[in-house]
Protein backbone atom coordinates (compact mmCIF):
# COMPACT_ATOMS: atom_id res chain seq x y z
CA UNK A 1 0.00 0.00 0.00
CA UNK A 2 2.91 2.37 0.75
CA UNK A 3 4.46 1.70 -2.66
CA UNK A 4 1.18 2.17 -4.51
CA UNK A 5 0.34 5.37 -2.61
CA UNK A 6 3.78 6.80 -3.43
CA UNK A 7 3.47 5.83 -7.10
CA UNK A 8 0.07 7.54 -7.34
CA UNK A 9 1.59 10.78 -6.03
CA UNK A 10 3.95 11.03 -9.02
CA UNK A 11 2.63 12.91 -12.04
CA UNK A 12 3.64 12.20 -15.61
CA UNK A 13 6.50 14.33 -16.88
CA UNK A 14 7.85 15.39 -13.49
CA UNK A 15 11.53 15.08 -12.58
CA UNK A 16 11.96 12.75 -9.62
CA UNK A 17 15.08 12.24 -7.48
CA UNK A 18 14.87 8.54 -6.63
CA UNK A 19 16.47 6.46 -3.89
CA UNK A 20 17.03 2.72 -3.85
CA UNK A 21 14.41 0.38 -2.36
CA UNK A 22 10.80 1.48 -1.89
CA UNK A 23 11.21 4.88 -3.65
CA UNK A 24 12.70 3.22 -6.72
CA UNK A 25 9.97 0.58 -6.74
CA UNK A 26 7.28 3.29 -6.45
CA UNK A 27 8.79 5.43 -9.22
CA UNK A 28 9.14 2.50 -11.59
CA UNK A 29 5.60 1.38 -10.77
CA UNK A 30 4.38 4.88 -11.74
CA UNK A 31 6.30 4.65 -15.04
CA UNK A 32 4.61 1.34 -15.84
CA UNK A 33 1.10 2.54 -15.03
CA UNK A 34 0.06 6.21 -15.29
CA UNK A 35 3.32 8.16 -15.72
CA UNK A 36 5.36 6.76 -18.63
CA UNK A 37 7.23 10.07 -19.08
CA UNK A 38 8.32 10.37 -15.45
CA UNK A 39 12.00 11.40 -15.44
CA UNK A 40 14.01 9.35 -12.95
CA UNK A 41 17.21 10.88 -11.56
CA UNK A 42 19.52 8.81 -9.37
CA UNK A 43 22.25 10.20 -7.12
CA UNK A 44 24.99 8.44 -9.10
CA UNK A 45 24.41 10.83 -12.02
CA UNK A 46 21.91 9.03 -14.24
CA UNK A 47 19.16 11.21 -15.72
CA UNK A 48 16.11 9.70 -17.40
CA UNK A 49 16.90 6.15 -16.29
CA UNK A 50 14.42 3.49 -17.46
CA UNK A 51 15.46 0.32 -15.63
CA UNK A 52 13.79 -2.93 -16.66
CA UNK A 53 14.49 -4.34 -13.20
CA UNK A 54 14.64 -2.49 -9.86
CA UNK A 55 18.28 -1.43 -9.38
CA UNK A 56 20.30 -3.00 -6.58
CA UNK A 57 22.14 0.26 -5.85
CA UNK A 58 22.64 3.72 -7.32
CA UNK A 59 25.72 2.25 -9.05
CA UNK A 60 23.75 -0.49 -10.82
CA UNK A 61 24.79 -0.61 -14.48
CA UNK A 62 21.13 -0.94 -15.47
CA UNK A 63 20.65 2.74 -14.61
CA UNK A 64 23.48 4.03 -16.79
CA UNK A 65 22.61 1.72 -19.68
CA UNK A 66 18.99 2.91 -19.82
CA UNK A 67 19.50 6.62 -18.97
CA UNK A 68 19.11 9.53 -21.37
CA UNK A 69 22.45 10.81 -20.10
CA UNK A 70 24.95 10.31 -17.29
CA UNK A 71 26.63 13.24 -15.54
CA UNK A 72 28.99 13.56 -12.60
CA UNK A 73 27.73 13.43 -9.00
CA UNK A 74 28.80 17.07 -8.37
CA UNK A 75 26.73 18.14 -11.39
CA UNK A 76 23.68 16.23 -10.15
CA UNK A 77 23.83 18.10 -6.86
CA UNK A 78 24.95 21.59 -7.91
CA UNK A 79 23.25 22.04 -11.30
CA UNK A 80 20.17 19.84 -10.91
CA UNK A 81 19.29 19.49 -7.23
CA UNK A 82 20.59 22.58 -5.47
CA UNK A 83 19.54 24.82 -8.37
CA UNK A 84 15.91 23.76 -7.91
CA UNK A 85 15.50 21.65 -11.07
CA UNK A 86 14.10 18.57 -9.27
CA UNK A 87 10.32 18.44 -8.85
CA UNK A 88 10.01 15.59 -6.35
CA UNK A 89 12.50 13.90 -4.03
CA UNK A 90 12.05 10.80 -1.90
CA UNK A 91 13.38 10.48 1.64
CA UNK A 92 13.24 7.94 4.45
CA UNK A 93 14.53 8.14 8.02
CA UNK A 94 14.77 6.41 11.39
CA UNK A 95 12.79 9.20 13.10
CA UNK A 96 10.36 11.93 12.09
CA UNK A 97 8.73 14.64 14.23
CA UNK A 98 5.49 16.62 13.91
CA UNK A 99 7.13 19.18 11.60
CA UNK A 100 8.50 16.45 9.28
CA UNK A 101 12.12 16.94 10.34
CA UNK A 102 14.11 13.73 9.84
CA UNK A 103 16.83 11.85 11.70
CA UNK A 104 19.11 9.38 9.93
CA UNK A 105 22.23 10.00 12.04
CA UNK A 106 22.01 8.53 15.57
CA UNK A 107 19.59 7.10 18.10
CA UNK A 108 20.44 8.42 21.54
CA UNK A 109 23.03 11.10 22.43
CA UNK A 110 25.31 12.02 19.52
CA UNK A 111 28.55 11.45 21.47
CA UNK A 112 27.42 8.13 22.96
CA UNK A 113 24.61 6.85 20.73
CA UNK A 114 22.66 3.65 21.22
CA UNK A 115 22.74 3.19 17.45
CA UNK A 116 24.90 4.85 14.82
CA UNK A 117 22.81 5.20 11.65
CA UNK A 118 24.00 5.50 8.01
CA UNK A 119 24.04 9.30 8.20
CA UNK A 120 22.97 12.17 5.99
CA UNK A 121 24.23 11.28 2.52
CA UNK A 122 22.39 13.57 0.12
CA UNK A 123 19.25 13.76 2.27
CA UNK A 124 19.79 17.31 3.65
CA UNK A 125 20.21 18.68 0.11
CA UNK A 126 17.12 16.82 -1.11
CA UNK A 127 15.11 18.14 1.84
CA UNK A 128 16.40 21.67 1.25
CA UNK A 129 16.17 22.03 -2.51
CA UNK A 130 13.51 19.77 -4.09
CA UNK A 131 10.29 21.54 -4.98
CA UNK A 132 8.49 18.92 -2.92
CA UNK A 133 9.51 15.90 -0.84
CA UNK A 134 7.76 12.59 -0.24
CA UNK A 135 8.74 10.73 2.93
CA UNK A 136 8.27 6.96 3.14
CA UNK A 137 8.44 5.64 6.70
CA UNK A 138 6.78 2.95 8.81
CA UNK A 139 4.74 4.36 11.66
CA UNK A 140 5.40 3.38 15.27
CA UNK A 141 6.56 4.97 18.53
CA UNK A 142 10.22 4.53 17.59
CA UNK A 143 9.86 6.41 14.30
CA UNK A 144 7.14 9.02 15.04
CA UNK A 145 8.77 10.82 17.98
CA UNK A 146 7.98 14.03 19.84
CA UNK A 147 11.65 15.08 19.70
CA UNK A 148 14.34 13.85 17.33
CA UNK A 149 17.58 12.52 18.77
CA UNK A 150 19.35 14.37 15.93
CA UNK A 151 18.01 16.63 13.17
CA UNK A 152 19.65 15.38 9.98
CA UNK A 153 17.29 16.86 7.38
CA UNK A 154 15.04 19.88 7.84
CA UNK A 155 11.36 19.51 7.15
CA UNK A 156 9.67 22.62 8.54
CA UNK A 157 12.15 23.17 11.37
CA UNK A 158 10.43 24.60 14.44
CA UNK A 159 7.31 25.63 12.51
CA UNK A 160 6.07 28.39 10.18
CA UNK A 161 8.76 30.56 8.61
CA UNK A 162 11.72 28.40 9.66
CA UNK A 163 12.58 27.20 6.15
CA UNK A 164 12.45 30.78 4.88
CA UNK A 165 14.78 31.96 7.65
CA UNK A 166 17.25 29.26 6.67
CA UNK A 167 17.05 30.32 3.01
CA UNK A 168 15.95 26.87 1.80
CA UNK A 169 14.86 26.84 -1.84
CA UNK A 170 12.50 23.84 -1.83
CA UNK A 171 8.95 23.45 -0.60
CA UNK A 172 9.70 20.80 2.02
CA UNK A 173 7.84 17.54 2.71
CA UNK A 174 4.38 17.66 1.15
CA UNK A 175 3.48 14.02 1.73
CA UNK A 176 4.38 11.48 4.43
CA UNK A 177 3.32 7.96 3.51
CA UNK A 178 3.33 5.26 6.17
CA UNK A 179 2.08 1.70 6.48
CA UNK A 180 -1.02 3.13 8.23
CA UNK A 181 -1.97 6.15 6.17
CA UNK A 182 -1.00 9.45 4.56
CA UNK A 183 -0.12 12.73 6.28
CA UNK A 184 0.27 16.25 4.86
CA UNK A 185 1.57 19.46 6.46
CA UNK A 186 -1.01 21.98 7.58
CA UNK A 187 -0.43 25.09 5.39
CA UNK A 188 -0.85 27.36 8.41
CA UNK A 189 0.97 25.53 11.23
CA UNK A 190 3.27 23.27 9.15
CA UNK A 191 2.38 20.39 11.51
CA UNK A 192 1.69 17.00 9.97
CA UNK A 193 -2.02 16.15 9.69
CA UNK A 194 -3.40 12.66 9.11
CA UNK A 195 -5.48 12.90 5.92
CA UNK A 196 -5.95 9.29 4.83
CA UNK A 197 -6.16 5.87 6.45
CA UNK A 198 -5.14 2.80 4.50
CA UNK A 199 -7.85 0.14 4.15
CA UNK A 200 -8.45 -1.77 7.39
CA UNK A 201 -6.60 0.74 9.61
CA UNK A 202 -8.39 2.41 12.53
CA UNK A 203 -7.73 5.96 13.74
CA UNK A 204 -6.98 4.79 17.30
CA UNK A 205 -4.25 2.55 15.93
CA UNK A 206 -2.55 5.49 14.21
CA UNK A 207 -2.77 7.65 17.34
CA UNK A 208 -1.31 4.83 19.46
CA UNK A 209 1.71 4.67 17.12
CA UNK A 210 2.43 8.42 17.18
CA UNK A 211 4.67 10.05 19.78
CA UNK A 212 2.72 13.31 19.85
CA UNK A 213 -0.90 14.46 19.89
CA UNK A 214 -1.70 13.74 16.26
CA UNK A 215 -3.68 16.28 14.25
CA UNK A 216 -6.44 14.71 12.15
CA UNK A 217 -8.17 16.21 9.10
CA UNK A 218 -11.86 17.02 9.44
CA UNK A 219 -12.54 15.01 6.29
CA UNK A 220 -10.48 11.89 6.97
CA UNK A 221 -10.63 9.62 3.92
CA UNK A 222 -9.65 6.01 3.18
CA UNK A 223 -7.01 5.24 0.55
CA UNK A 224 -8.26 3.52 -2.56
CA UNK A 225 -7.12 -0.12 -2.56
CA UNK A 226 -4.58 -1.05 -5.24
CA UNK A 227 -6.18 -1.69 -8.62
CA UNK A 228 -5.67 -4.91 -10.55
CA UNK A 229 -3.41 -3.01 -12.96
CA UNK A 230 -1.26 -1.62 -10.13
CA UNK A 231 -0.98 -5.00 -8.43
CA UNK A 232 -0.02 -6.76 -11.64
CA UNK A 233 2.67 -4.17 -12.43
CA UNK A 234 4.01 -4.20 -8.86
CA UNK A 235 4.18 -8.00 -8.70
CA UNK A 236 5.97 -8.10 -12.04
CA UNK A 237 8.54 -5.63 -10.72
CA UNK A 238 8.99 -7.64 -7.53
CA UNK A 239 9.52 -10.85 -9.52
CA UNK A 240 12.19 -9.08 -11.56
CA UNK A 241 13.74 -7.75 -8.34
CA UNK A 242 13.93 -11.25 -6.83
CA UNK A 243 15.38 -12.65 -10.05
CA UNK A 244 17.98 -9.88 -10.16
CA UNK A 245 19.02 -10.56 -6.56
CA UNK A 246 19.51 -14.25 -7.30
CA UNK A 247 21.52 -13.44 -10.39
CA UNK A 248 23.76 -10.99 -8.52
CA UNK A 249 24.58 -13.65 -5.92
Amino acid sequence: MMTVAAARALRDGTVCFVGIGAPSLAANLARRTHAPDLVLVYESGTIGAKPSVPPLSIGDGELAETADTVVSVPEIFTYWLQAGRIDVGFLGAAQIDRFANLNSTVIGPYDHPQVRLPGAGGAPEIAAACRSVIVLIRQNLRTFVDRLDFRTSVGFGDGPGHRERLGLRGGGPQLVITDLGVLRPDPRTCELVLCQLHPGVQLDEVRARTGWDLAVAEQLTVSEPPSDTELAALRALQRREAKGSLTSD
